[in-house]
């Protein structure tokens, strides 16, 4: 059985984020941060809203960006 996807805020999903190798690249307006890895080029944006929990499905969609699994993402967690 597979785990399900955790209920985790902007600033932990950022924190993994930077432990997978992403860094800071901008902020798209007030509400959407863009991070950037140079090893593989990849780009994935963040939705910041202090305090709220990111949806499961947004949460899901940041991973495939990024090209992380979800035990790649709750193992980074963890750590």
């Amino acid at each position: 059985m597979s785990p399900r996807f955790p209920a985790i805020t902007s600033d932990e999903v950022v924190r993994v984020l930077k432990k997978a190798g992403f860094s800071f690249k901008r902020q798209s307006g007030t509400s959407h941060a863009i991070f950037y890895r140079d090893s593989d080029g990849r780009r994935t944006n963040v939705p910041v809203h202090a305090g709220y929990i990111i949806k499961r499905k947004t949460l899901k969609s940041i991973l495939s960006s990024a090209e992380l699994s979800l035990e790649e993402f709750i193992r980074l967690c963890e750590q």
